[in-house]
Protein backbone atom coordinates (compact mmCIF):
# COMPACT_ATOMS: atom_id res chain seq x y z
CA UNK A 1 0.00 0.00 0.00
CA UNK A 2 1.50 3.01 -1.34
CA UNK A 3 2.04 6.16 1.75
CA UNK A 4 -1.05 8.59 0.57
CA UNK A 5 -3.62 5.21 0.62
CA UNK A 6 -2.27 4.50 3.98
CA UNK A 7 -2.93 7.74 5.34
CA UNK A 8 -6.41 7.53 3.53
CA UNK A 9 -7.28 4.83 5.50
CA UNK A 10 -6.02 6.14 8.25
CA UNK A 11 -8.11 9.30 8.31
CA UNK A 12 -11.13 7.39 7.04
CA UNK A 13 -10.68 5.03 10.64
CA UNK A 14 -10.51 7.68 12.67
CA UNK A 15 -13.79 9.31 11.07
CA UNK A 16 -15.77 6.42 11.77
CA UNK A 17 -14.05 5.67 15.49
CA UNK A 18 -12.48 8.84 16.55
CA UNK A 19 -9.72 7.64 18.23
CA UNK A 20 -7.32 4.56 17.07
CA UNK A 21 -4.68 2.21 18.33
CA UNK A 22 -1.52 1.35 16.51
CA UNK A 23 -2.01 -2.03 16.85
CA UNK A 24 -5.30 -1.79 15.15
CA UNK A 25 -3.49 0.29 12.35
CA UNK A 26 -0.56 -2.17 11.98
CA UNK A 27 -3.90 -4.75 11.64
CA UNK A 28 -6.01 -2.70 9.61
CA UNK A 29 -2.91 -1.51 6.96
CA UNK A 30 -0.86 -4.99 7.23
CA UNK A 31 1.80 -2.73 7.95
CA UNK A 32 4.47 -2.59 10.38
CA UNK A 33 4.48 -0.56 14.01
CA UNK A 34 7.36 1.61 12.82
CA UNK A 35 5.58 2.36 9.10
CA UNK A 36 2.49 3.12 11.42
CA UNK A 37 4.23 5.44 14.01
CA UNK A 38 5.73 6.82 10.76
CA UNK A 39 2.36 7.88 9.07
CA UNK A 40 0.64 9.16 12.01
CA UNK A 41 3.56 11.13 13.09
CA UNK A 42 3.76 13.04 9.52
CA UNK A 43 -0.19 13.33 9.63
CA UNK A 44 0.26 14.77 13.03
CA UNK A 45 2.46 17.25 12.02
CA UNK A 46 0.21 18.36 9.23
CA UNK A 47 -2.64 19.07 11.40
CA UNK A 48 -4.64 16.21 9.86
CA UNK A 49 -4.75 14.39 13.46
CA UNK A 50 -3.68 14.42 17.17
CA UNK A 51 -1.27 11.90 18.04
CA UNK A 52 -1.52 10.60 21.26
CA UNK A 53 1.07 7.55 23.44
CA UNK A 54 0.00 4.66 21.45
CA UNK A 55 -2.18 5.66 18.88
CA UNK A 56 -4.25 8.76 17.65
CA UNK A 57 -7.51 10.74 18.11
CA UNK A 58 -9.71 13.12 15.18
CA UNK A 59 -8.93 16.55 15.42
CA UNK A 60 -12.18 17.17 15.33
CA UNK A 61 -13.01 14.70 18.49
CA UNK A 62 -12.30 17.31 21.33
CA UNK A 63 -15.69 17.67 22.27
CA UNK A 64 -17.75 14.20 23.15
CA UNK A 65 -21.18 13.89 25.25
CA UNK A 66 -20.42 9.89 24.55
CA UNK A 67 -19.80 7.26 27.10
CA UNK A 68 -18.20 4.17 26.75
CA UNK A 69 -18.96 0.64 28.68
CA UNK A 70 -16.55 -0.61 31.01
CA UNK A 71 -15.42 -3.59 28.18
CA UNK A 72 -15.04 -0.83 25.31
CA UNK A 73 -12.90 1.63 27.27
CA UNK A 74 -10.71 -1.64 29.01
CA UNK A 75 -9.61 -1.96 25.39
CA UNK A 76 -8.32 1.50 24.46
CA UNK A 77 -4.74 2.19 25.32
CA UNK A 78 -3.99 -0.92 27.67
CA UNK A 79 -0.22 -0.78 28.16
CA UNK A 80 -0.17 3.35 28.43
CA UNK A 81 -3.27 2.56 31.43
CA UNK A 82 -1.33 -0.14 32.85
CA UNK A 83 2.15 2.23 33.19
CA UNK A 84 -0.24 5.12 34.62
CA UNK A 85 -1.90 2.63 37.21
CA UNK A 86 1.67 1.66 38.17
CA UNK A 87 2.62 5.06 39.03
CA UNK A 88 -0.52 5.75 40.64
CA UNK A 89 -0.33 2.81 43.45
CA UNK A 90 3.23 3.52 44.48
CA UNK A 91 2.09 6.66 45.76
CA UNK A 92 -0.33 5.31 48.22
CA UNK A 93 1.93 4.99 51.42
CA UNK A 94 1.24 3.28 54.92
CA UNK A 95 -2.20 4.36 56.54
CA UNK A 96 -3.37 6.03 53.58
CA UNK A 97 -7.44 6.78 53.64
CA UNK A 98 -7.75 5.91 49.48
CA UNK A 99 -10.47 7.11 47.34
CA UNK A 100 -10.35 4.96 43.92
CA UNK A 101 -13.37 6.71 41.91
CA UNK A 102 -15.00 4.16 39.04
CA UNK A 103 -13.24 4.00 35.48
CA UNK A 104 -11.14 1.45 33.43
CA UNK A 105 -7.64 3.18 34.35
CA UNK A 106 -8.61 3.11 38.12
CA UNK A 107 -9.28 -0.20 37.89
CA UNK A 108 -5.87 -1.39 36.54
CA UNK A 109 -4.48 0.71 39.77
CA UNK A 110 -5.56 -2.14 42.03
CA UNK A 111 -3.69 -4.62 40.49
CA UNK A 112 -0.51 -2.99 41.82
CA UNK A 113 -1.60 -2.04 45.16
CA UNK A 114 0.82 -3.51 47.58
CA UNK A 115 0.39 -1.01 50.93
CA UNK A 116 -1.94 -3.37 52.82
CA UNK A 117 -2.72 -0.99 55.61
CA UNK A 118 -4.05 1.42 53.75
CA UNK A 119 -8.06 1.65 53.46
CA UNK A 120 -10.04 2.21 50.28
CA UNK A 121 -13.73 3.74 49.57
CA UNK A 122 -15.16 3.28 45.98
CA UNK A 123 -18.15 4.17 43.84
CA UNK A 124 -17.04 1.21 41.30
CA UNK A 125 -18.63 -1.55 41.63
CA UNK A 126 -15.70 -3.57 39.93
CA UNK A 127 -13.31 -1.79 41.94
CA UNK A 128 -14.89 -2.58 45.45
CA UNK A 129 -14.70 -6.66 44.04
CA UNK A 130 -11.48 -6.67 43.10
CA UNK A 131 -10.21 -4.94 46.53
CA UNK A 132 -12.03 -7.07 48.66
CA UNK A 133 -10.83 -10.23 46.25
CA UNK A 134 -7.38 -8.85 47.31
CA UNK A 135 -7.74 -9.18 50.60
CA UNK A 136 -7.84 -4.97 51.24
CA UNK A 137 -10.18 -3.40 53.43
CA UNK A 138 -12.49 -1.46 51.34
CA UNK A 139 -16.05 0.24 51.56
CA UNK A 140 -18.27 1.21 48.95
CA UNK A 141 -20.50 4.05 48.94
CA UNK A 142 -24.45 3.59 48.73
CA UNK A 143 -26.40 4.96 45.71
CA UNK A 144 -27.86 3.86 42.14
CA UNK A 145 -25.65 2.11 39.97
CA UNK A 146 -25.23 3.61 36.47
CA UNK A 147 -25.18 0.36 34.13
CA UNK A 148 -22.60 1.93 31.52
CA UNK A 149 -19.78 3.01 33.88
CA UNK A 150 -20.95 -0.07 36.65
CA UNK A 151 -20.14 3.56 39.15
CA UNK A 152 -22.22 4.44 42.15
CA UNK A 153 -24.47 7.62 41.52
CA UNK A 154 -27.44 9.55 43.07
CA UNK A 155 -28.10 11.06 46.23
CA UNK A 156 -27.76 8.73 48.83
CA UNK A 157 -24.06 8.54 47.28
CA UNK A 158 -22.91 11.77 47.55
CA UNK A 159 -24.69 11.78 51.05
CA UNK A 160 -22.01 8.91 52.65
CA UNK A 161 -19.33 10.89 51.38
CA UNK A 162 -19.87 13.73 53.58
CA UNK A 163 -18.61 11.89 56.27
CA UNK A 164 -15.60 10.95 55.19
CA UNK A 165 -11.39 12.76 54.66
CA UNK A 166 -9.47 11.24 52.78
CA UNK A 167 -5.56 11.22 52.32
CA UNK A 168 -5.56 10.48 48.36
CA UNK A 169 -7.83 10.06 45.54
CA UNK A 170 -7.89 8.29 42.23
CA UNK A 171 -10.26 9.98 39.47
CA UNK A 172 -11.04 9.24 36.28
CA UNK A 173 -11.83 11.46 33.38
CA UNK A 174 -13.37 12.04 29.69
CA UNK A 175 -11.87 15.11 29.25
CA UNK A 176 -8.84 17.39 30.33
CA UNK A 177 -9.20 20.87 28.87
CA UNK A 178 -7.18 24.09 30.24
CA UNK A 179 -10.46 25.96 29.91
CA UNK A 180 -12.88 23.16 31.02
CA UNK A 181 -11.10 21.46 33.47
CA UNK A 182 -11.90 18.01 34.22
CA UNK A 183 -14.76 16.99 32.77
CA UNK A 184 -17.01 13.88 32.09
CA UNK A 185 -20.62 12.90 30.32
CA UNK A 186 -23.03 12.18 32.79
CA UNK A 187 -24.42 15.19 35.85
CA UNK A 188 -24.82 12.71 38.30
CA UNK A 189 -21.60 11.01 37.84
CA UNK A 190 -19.58 14.10 37.77
CA UNK A 191 -21.28 15.06 40.97
CA UNK A 192 -19.81 12.50 42.66
CA UNK A 193 -16.16 12.86 41.27
CA UNK A 194 -16.58 16.66 42.46
CA UNK A 195 -17.75 16.15 45.71
CA UNK A 196 -15.21 12.80 46.31
CA UNK A 197 -12.34 15.06 44.93
CA UNK A 198 -12.66 17.84 47.49
CA UNK A 199 -12.61 15.96 50.38
CA UNK A 200 -9.33 14.40 49.33
CA UNK A 201 -6.04 15.74 50.91
CA UNK A 202 -4.38 15.71 47.23
CA UNK A 203 -6.17 14.11 43.99
CA UNK A 204 -5.07 12.79 41.28
CA UNK A 205 -6.69 12.22 37.72
CA UNK A 206 -5.27 8.76 36.04
CA UNK A 207 -5.59 9.61 32.26
CA UNK A 208 -4.45 8.42 29.18
CA UNK A 209 -3.59 10.45 25.83
CA UNK A 210 -6.87 10.46 24.07
CA UNK A 211 -8.17 12.07 27.30
CA UNK A 212 -6.39 15.57 26.71
CA UNK A 213 -7.91 18.30 24.65
CA UNK A 214 -11.03 16.97 25.14
CA UNK A 215 -14.11 18.59 26.56
CA UNK A 216 -17.31 16.44 27.80
CA UNK A 217 -20.23 18.15 28.92
CA UNK A 218 -20.45 18.29 32.62
CA UNK A 219 -16.86 19.66 34.26
CA UNK A 220 -15.95 18.51 38.02
CA UNK A 221 -12.86 19.88 38.91
CA UNK A 222 -10.99 22.98 37.99
CA UNK A 223 -7.33 21.80 36.19
CA UNK A 224 -5.32 22.87 38.96
CA UNK A 225 -7.65 20.87 41.50
CA UNK A 226 -5.47 17.27 40.78
CA UNK A 227 -2.12 16.22 39.75
CA UNK A 228 -2.60 14.34 36.49
CA UNK A 229 -0.85 11.03 36.30
CA UNK A 230 -0.45 10.36 32.26
CA UNK A 231 1.63 8.29 30.07
CA UNK A 232 3.84 10.25 27.76
CA UNK A 233 3.01 13.87 27.59
CA UNK A 234 3.05 15.41 24.09
CA UNK A 235 1.49 18.47 25.07
CA UNK A 236 3.84 20.64 27.55
CA UNK A 237 1.38 23.01 28.07
CA UNK A 238 -0.69 21.26 30.70
CA UNK A 239 2.32 21.66 32.99
CA UNK A 240 2.01 25.19 33.08
CA UNK A 241 -1.68 25.00 34.86
CA UNK A 242 -0.85 21.93 36.83
CA UNK A 243 1.47 19.30 38.29
CA UNK A 244 1.89 16.38 36.04
CA UNK A 245 3.19 12.46 36.43
CA UNK A 246 4.28 10.43 33.91
CA UNK A 247 4.48 6.51 33.87
CA UNK A 248 7.11 4.71 32.70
Amino acid sequence: MLTEERYATILRILEEKKAVTVLDLTRALNASESTVRRDLTALHKNGRLYKVYGGATSIDNNYSSAEEDMKTKNDLFPEEKIAIARKAAGLIKQKDFVYIDAGSTTLHLIDFLTETSAVFVTNGMQHAAKLAAKGFKVFIIGGAVKAVTEAVIGTEALESLKCYNFTKGFFGTNGISPKSGFSTPDADEGTIKSAALSRCKHAYVLADQSKFNKISPITFANISSATIITGRLEDKKYRDYTTVLEGE
